[in-house]
């Protein structure tokens, strides 16, 4: 099997910004070399599925339960987020990790770093680098499919992972069995994904106040208009807005319920936005009104990060922010140091939903991180990776991870809680997001074994001391507007037309939806059908006629 070349750079998903819920955080880091050999490891041939057993049959596979005879190198991405004074390979719990794992069964575990908002441009340099780590992960299907249709991940031996994994196959089997294979082939494994979700909509509640209005009152997009047009009068500030790219669910909310499964299954791609669509013709219109009026960052193209948003609402100049909520977040505390007198609630997700419409939302996949073995692996680099998920899924290794040292990071609560101390600054420090992007290879949450303890443990995990109430009320909402969270279809074949343009339609798509959005109200018309066109002829009519052909044969879920 060899690597196609990647000649072109794709962008990385990024927060959308504003009330748009999206993915993780973003950060900047730098590339780790690897010792991988040029020409891949052999596939594994036998692709067996087991339901029932936890471990292949005895003998079939090396025993390595007392090490390997050979140093081996495993090497593991994890997100680089530019958390400040963090070092993601190498920290407190990077060498636990060596010293309890590595150690253990003669592994050197390396981490490599990869940019949260530009990880397909890190992978793809890597991988023609020959530098990948071991794992090739994204947290969205479409782009894990993309790079399988690269041929840069090795089929599964899935009797090998139940082998040397397991607790992590009893946990995670029935997801692998039913969504990793692809043309066939056993090709992806999981993290597992707990349903809940801690992406948050924070907004100004003292701003709010001091024009009149009371926060729950804003329950639809024109009551959160008409509270801008009130904070300019006021001069207060304007609403958060930031460049929208590889994240496209802009226009949830602007759609039609219920839903048409066909209809979802042809415009909803996290990686290409629906710029065609009604729903997105409405969203465009609203921006181009809001812009016109002043009532968002006018420089909201420029903001293409988290942190250039987070500073815009930390200085006071806009009232909204949208992040993952942690309980050692700094957000809140930095813009009190610049606006003494801010008080913080969460926004209703109605707020950005046109009266009529329901407030629909993207649902995540039953799954964490997909992820795939590097084909460059070799049979005991791949059998590392394996025996490291069963490592971390062990109960105790996944608590420490998650919450540190007991007496220094934490301590426990009648319930059985970690209760976070967040004045701790000793070594053993957790991220800015609790350590998740090293844990997140099992789960995409913290969980105990009963499901009102992990409730509870939510809003202990999620919320700064004080700020109890937000982790509540996003919950409240969570559960409020389940109903209209859907998630979007999964593709059993591999879209080669979405892999060819999605590139190039996402660098189009922000020019073209800028140029929208500045055009004088008495202009967007001409400019949005100008854009329409010139956005199906680069290519999206093309994924619109294969993504069609594979609705019809019934290949999508």
């Amino acid at each position: 099997m060899r690597a196609k070349k990647f000649a072109s750079v794709l962008m990385s998903v990024v927060m959308a910004g504003g009330m748009l819920a999206a993915c993780s955080n973003n950060g900047g880091g730098n590339a780790q070399t690897n010792n991988k050999a040029n020409d891949p490891a052999p596939a594994a041939t036998n692709t067996g599925t087991k339901t029932n057993d936890t471990a292949a049959e005895g003998g079939k596979y090396p025993d390595y339960s007392k090490g390997f005879p050979e140093k081996v190198n495993l090497e593991i991405p994890v997100y680089e987020r530019a958390f400040e004074g963090w070092n993601v390979t190498d920290n407190f719990y990077t060498r636990w990790i060596q010293k309890e794992f590595g150690d253990k069964y003669n592994v050197n575990v390396k981490f490599v770093p990869i940019t949260r908002s530009s990880e397909v441009k890190d992978y793809q340099q890597l991988l023609a680098s020959h530098k990948a780590p071991d794992i090739i992960f994204h947290y969205d299907m479409p782009q894990a499919l993309a790079y399988y249709s690269e041929d840069v991940m090795q089929e599964l031996d899935l009797d090998e992972i139940a082998n040397y994994a397991p607790t992590y196959w009893k946990n995670m089997s029935a997801t692998i069995e039913q969504y990793g294979k692809v043309d066939g082939k056993n090709a992806f494994f999981f993290a597992k994904r707990p349903a809940a979700d801690n992406f948050v909509n924070i907004i100004r509640k003292d701003w709010v106040e001091k024009v009149g209005m009371k926060v729950e009152d804003i329950t639809s997009l024109e009551k959160y208009n008409e509270m801008l047009a009130k904070w300019k009068e006021a001069g207060l500030g304007v609403g958060a807005m930031s460049l929208v790219k590889n994240n496209y669910i802009y226009s949830y909310a602007f759609r039609d319920w219920p839903v048409d499964p066909k209809e979802r299954a042809l415009y909803s791609d996290l990686g290409v936005a629906d710029l065609t669509t009604k729903a997105s013709e409405d969203y465009l219109r609203n921006l181009n009104d809001l812009y016109n009026k002043g009532l968002i960052d006018k420089e909201f193209y420029l903001r293409d990060d988290e942190n250039k948003i987070k500073a815009e609402f930390v200085a006071g100049k806009t009232g909204s922010f949208g992040f993952y909520l942690a309980s050692n977040t700094d957000v809140l505390t930095a813009t009190l140091a610049n606006n003494p007198g801010a008080e913080f609630a969460v926004l209703d997700a109605a707020a950005g939903v046109p009266e009529g419409k329901k407030p629909q939302a993207r649902a995540y996949w039953p799954f964490g991180f997909i992820m795939g073995i590097n084909y460059e692996s070799t049979e005991q680099e791949r059998a590392a990776v394996w025996m490291y998920l069963e490592w971390m899924s062990q109960p105790e290794n996944l608590f420490f991870l998650q919450n540190g040292v007991e007496g220094q990071n934490y301590t426990k609560d009648a319930d059985g809680i970690a209760v976070k101390n967040p004045d701790f600054k000793g070594e053993s420090v957790l991220s800015q997001n609790n350590n998740k992007d090293y844990w997140a290879l099992v789960s995409e949450m913290v969980e105990y074994a009963d499901p009102a303890i992990t409730r509870k443990a939510y809003i202990r995990q999620w919320a700064p001391a004080g700020y109890e109430y937000l982790a509540t009320d996003l919950l409240k909402y969570y559960d409020q507007y389940a109903e209209f969270r859907t998630p979007d279809a999964l593709f059993s074949v591999v879209l080669e037309k979405v892999n060819e343009y999605k590139a190039d339609l996402n660098a189009l798509f922000q020019e073209l939806y800028v140029k929208c959005v500045l055009a004088k109200p008495e202009e967007f018309d001409a400019t949005y059908e100008a854009a329409k066109k010139t956005y199906l002829e680069a290519g999206y009519q093309e994924i619109l006629d294969e993504k069609q052909a594979a609705i019809d044969a019934g290949k999508f879920n």
